[in-house]
């Protein structure tokens, strides 16, 4: 069967439509992949936390915030290797971006109000009951 140029160009369009077809399909791969990308992030960071390896932890949980700067989970876990770092000022900061996008997340803004309590010594102190003081 001879080819003629409106053949060429049916198949021409064809392909374009199977490469447009194949670009979307491989962004949305890509996008679940840095979910997938983003959950690691988060697990190996806990892990590294549990055996005490904060740097490690730190650095998981920033490109983890990095990846997706909405996530709460990232945002708290990094706002704690701060914290845990004596980095209060970036920990304050990492808790305030995680209740802007959750103002209402309990464990997020009970770390917050102990990690002001320990930027704030005078706060710590008030905390003590002043029986405690004397002991």
């Amino acid at each position: 069967m001879k080819r003629t140029k409106l053949d060429a160009g049916g198949n021409m369009k064809r392909c374009i439509g199977l490469a447009l077809l194949a670009i979307v399909l491989l962004g949305g791969a890509s996008a679940s992949c840095s979910t997938a990308g983003l959950r690691n992030d988060l697990k190996f960071g806990i892990w590294a936390a549990e055996r005490g390896l904060w740097d490690e932890a730190l650095y998981r949980w920033k490109k983890a915030a990095a990846a997706d700067p909405r996530s709460v989970a990232a945002l708290n876990n990094l706002a704690v290797a701060y914290e845990k770092k004596g980095l209060f000022e970036e920990a304050v900061k990492a808790y305030e971006a995680a209740l802007a996008v959750e103002p209402e997340n309990a464990h997020v803004k009970s770390n917050y109000k102990n990690c002001k309590e320990n930027l704030d010594p005078a706060k710590k102190s008030e905390a003590v009951p002043p029986d405690a003081k004397k002991k």
